[in-house]
């Protein structure tokens, strides 16, 4: 039978996971990915998507392969994140940032990100460093993870220069605290607590479950894993986006594009209405699909046309 390769058109033309995963490559790169790795009904090699260090070592396998890092891990029931959506999210920012520098992408260190809630696993500064080069400041409440981000980085030497880590020491400010006169940054990147409480939380993670097996089961195992803190807020995902605009309006010159991820299409209209209150001078929502989830980036910016036209990327 001939290998069958199924290129998913809903990702961005330049990620690298457009085609069904390599894993013959992926096993010569990360050998532990093998014994998890089995030929399903429809004869595709595959993994058990709700098991979830198939996962963890899936990405790490992904990581290894295609973005140069060695030794990724993350600590038990943190956020493991799907590369492949992660990665489109990038590349959407890039083709953002080209808009105001003559249709090029612009890379180099020099171009700086603001990643808001890094997480443990460290994946978008990885990732962006990685393809553009760009270099990130990484920001969490919680301290292990930036612990967890820190050991990520001191074993792969490319990171060092390129991703610096800071704690947000008061969990009801997003940008306070972090953004300082002198920073400029290229952009902010953000992907939001999405439940409101603990329990939707792991309603929803049953859900996803459930979708990924045959089987009913009654308990969650987050196959993605995640803290308190990194799949719900109070208020959820329209309070803290709501919250991040308020704050994004007192510093309209130092980032060119402030953006984040908005899973529910329903709360795009509370958020224009939030923007327009913020006299925000353009705002742009960019769809994402990846399989049958679709997403969507929101941004928005301060700077006038010829503002943007003016930004200094210094590439």
């Amino acid at each position: 039978m001939s290998k069958t390769i199924t290129e998913k058109i809903g990702l961005h033309s330049r990620n690298l996971h457009r085609s069904r995963y390599d894993f013959k490559l992926l096993i010569e790169k990360c050998s532990e990915l093998k014994s998890f790795v089995f030929i399903n009904e429809h004869q595709i090699e595959t993994i058990d998507f709700s098991n979830p260090k198939a996962v963890k070592t899936l990405n790490k396998a992904l990581l290894t392969t295609y973005y140069n890092i060695q030794n990724w891990d993350i600590p038990k029931n943190y956020l493991c994140p799907p590369i492949p959506g992660r990665a489109d999210y990038l590349h959407y920012i890039a083709d953002l940032l080209a808009a105001s520098n003559n249709g090029i992408i612009p890379t180099g260190i020099e171009v700086e990100g603001l990643d808001i809630g890094i997480g443990a696993n460290c994946i978008y500064p990885i990732i962006g460093n990685s393809v553009y080069d760009w270099s990130f400041v990484g920001t969490d409440i919680d301290e292990y993870s930036l612990k967890n981000c820190a050991e990520i980085i001191g074993n792969n030497p490319q990171l060092t220069e390129a991703i610096s880590l800071q704690q947000q020491l008061e969990s009801r400010y997003i940008f306070k605290n972090i953004i300082t006169p002198q920073d400029r940054f290229a952009f902010t990147i953000c992907n939001p607590p999405f439940h409101k409480s603990a329990e939707e939380a792991s309603k929803g993670s049953l859900r996803k479950v459930n979708n990924l097996q045959d089987k009913k089961v009654t308990k969650a195992v987050l196959n993605f894993g995640g803290q308190n803190n990194e799949l719900w807020c109070e208020g959820g995902e329209l309070a803290f986006i709501t919250q991040m605009i308020f704050e994004s309006a007192k510093y309209p010159m130092q980032c060119l594009w402030f953006t984040t991820l908005v899973s529910k299409q329903s709360h795009l209209k509370s958020l224009y209405k939030t923007l327009n209150k913020v006299n925000a001078a353009d705002i742009k929502t960019i769809d994402m699909a990846q399989g049958q989830k679709t997403s969507r980036i929101l941004a928005w910016t301060f700077l006038s046309d010829s503002q943007r036209k003016n930004w200094k990327f210094e590439v």
